[in-house]
């Protein structure tokens, strides 16, 4: 049997295991990458990319290629409810921060956009990072058993093209092979949640719908039918206007005919137009699930994107929360191994990760149960024929009292689908506490809806605020001040013995610690002084930034001694033995 040896393996090449492979290629750590496919995702499945999982692709030199791939951010923004693509519109609104009452926010949060990029667009595109990176990621090959022992994972792999078995011996191990994971399965997981709370049906096929959709652009469009044992489908936008991926629910996720001839009756009541001809290119019939792993590291094995956690479409999280874990972990996995932390060092990822994994399966589910209050305003149920619908609609926007209150709780529960389309907060706001956090502050009390805005902060477990300064004669992002690779210094006019302790103090602990003074007239120009304003520490104060951009660490200013400060908060961080 051919035996390989190398320092992480990465079960799966989705978001979650190619971003891992990409970022441990590129930070110089040995890393072998497999899955069983032949090649990236067939069919698009996920599609709302949010600015945090755009952020990550911007540090990895593909956030252009994205942009170009992606339907834009100014495309996605109308969200539309109607009883067929060619019929009435039920109810509108704006998401993802398209409406007038939210763009200031979204553009104020993040120098990226969100965008709507269906999976197997997204993953080429992450590929091509890893690639350049010079990551060694095997298609093909996929996980059969795993065995972890004291010092590391044995893993029997088979290569699928010739059904030779292989062993990979590896110091860790990344499972991140999807809501089916193996690795789960055999590292022994547990979770959190129930399992198979329904089906549905997903469709990836091609439609040209421009006439009914290009002057009222959106990312999505849910579909409720007048008379249908279908309550609901979704259909996001694959290729604007011609390529779709509609979720087709039945009235409590219950299971039916997924037959090509069936599923061809649900298409064309939804279009809503017999003369518009439609190609079916793959049916996927799939679980909804709402589940989290309890924890996320099982001694040398961690679990990343679904193989973690896994829940309803809602919110459009599936993908970013994946990428972003693998986000987390790749950093302190490079410095465990290089020997420069203490292995102590990864249970913060868990501490960080669950709990927001935990978070957004309960955010998705609550979501998806928030559209009923709509639904039953509306009027359409699975089963109703055609006459009561009719009548039903009519009364809806008829000029009765009962039409009146009817409409207001329609509106009232377009309201409440905020906390789907326009959840900033869930999609930016996370918060840690762990060991990787040297110094705990009290985070500031939100002043608005936590779910709904994102508010930033300068508090150590906060993500470094966004504003933007100027550098070299080009603006730039507060986030790319700071660099993957490093820790990052930040400080202000009166930094300047905070330099020399970076200095020191990175030779001492070998990590390097970048240093960035950002102010008037700075390295890093504060033009309009919004760096003042959200920094939260004085001019000879300073923020130690991890390389995910998260604070781990803050002096609100000068001691007597930086280098003994910032030498005990790296030590916090990095564990002792990470002190050479």
């Amino acid at each position: 049997m051919e035996t390989f040896e190398t320092d992480v393996l990465v079960v799966g090449a989705g978001p979650a295991g190619l971003t891992a492979s990409a970022l441990l290629a590129r930070a110089g750590v040995k890393a072998i990458g497999i899955t069983k496919y032949p090649g990236t995702a067939d069919s698009p499945r996920a599609h709302i990319t949010n600015q945090r999982t755009a952020e990550v692709l911007r540090d990895l030199g593909v956030e252009d290629r994205l942009r170009q791939a992606a339907m834009p951010h100014e495309l996605m923004g109308t969200q539309i409810f109607a009883t067929s693509f060619a019929g009435l519109e039920l109810s509108r609104t704006s998401a993802w921060g398209a409406g007038i009452d939210r763009r200031t926010d979204y553009q104020t949060a993040s120098p990226s956009s969100m965008s709507n990029i269906a999976q197997h667009k997204l993953e080429p595109i992450i590929l091509e990072a890893a690639a350049r990176n010079g990551a060694d990621i095997r298609f093909n090959h996929e996980l059969v058993d795993l065995h972890q022992d004291r010092d590391g994972v044995t893993a029997r792999v088979v290569e699928r093209t010739t059904g030779r078995e292989q062993q990979i011996r590896s110091k860790y191990l990344i499972g991140a092979d999807g809501g089916r994971s193996l690795v789960a399965a055999k590292a022994g997981f547990e979770f959190d949640g129930r399992f198979n709370i329904g089906e549905a049906i997903s469709i990836w096929l091609e439609a040209d719908l421009a006439a009914y959709t290009r002057h009222r652009s959106g990312a999505i469009a849910f579909i409720t039918p007048q008379a249908s044992d279908i309550w609901m489908s979704i259909w996001p936008c694959v290729t604007p206007w011609t390529e779709w991926n509609p979720f087709f629910f039945r009235h409590g996720w219950a299971p039916g005919a997924t037959d090509e001839e069936t599923l061809q009756g649900y298409i064309r009541e939804a279009i809503g137009d017999p003369t518009v001809p439609f190609k079916i290119k793959k049916i996927s019939p799939w679980q909804v699930n709402h589940v989290v792993a309890k924890s996320y590291r099982s001694g040398r094995v961690f679990l990343a994107g679904d193989a973690a956690h896994r829940h309803s479409p809602a919110n459009g999280l599936g993908s970013n929360t994946s990428v972003q874990d693998s986000y987390n972990l790749a950093w302190k996995l490079s410095l465990v191994l290089s020997g420069r932390a203490d292995e102590g060092l990864l249970d913060s990822y868990n501490d960080e990760r669950q709990p927001v994994g935990r978070k957004v399966i309960d955010r998705a589910m609550k979501s998806h149960v928030e559209i009923e209050p709509w639904s039953e305003a509306a009027g359409l149920k699975p089963g109703m024929n055609g006459q009561d619908a009719k009548h039903n609609i009519e009364e809806l926007f008829g000029a009765s009292d009962v039409g009146a209150t009817r409409r207001k709780a329609l509106l009232a529960g377009v309201d409440l689908m905020n906390y789907q389309f326009n959840a900033h907060g869930v999609e930016l706001g996370q918060r840690y506490r762990s060991g990787a956090i040297a110094s705990f502050e009290p985070f500031p009390e939100y002043q608005r809806d936590p779910e709904l805005f994102f508010q930033p902060d300068a508090v150590p477990g906060s993500h470094i605020p966004h504003v933007w300064v100027q550098h070299g004669g080009a603006e730039i992002s507060t986030l790319d001040v700071c660099d993957y690779s490093a820790f990052t210094l930040i400080v202000g006019a009166a930094g300047d013995r905070w330099g020399e302790a970076a200095a020191s103090v990175a030779s001492e602990v070998g990590v390097p610690i970048a240093f960035a003074r950002i102010g008037l007239r700075q390295d890093f120009d504060d033009m309009y002084g919004e760096w003042i304003n959200i920094r939260e520490v004085s001019d000879q104060g300073c923020l130690l930034v991890r390389p995910d951009r998260f604070i781990a660490w803050r002096s609100h200013d000068l001691p007597c001694d930086p280098a003994a400060a910032l030498r005990q908060a790296m030590r916090s961080i990095l564990g002792r033995s990470g002190v050479r």
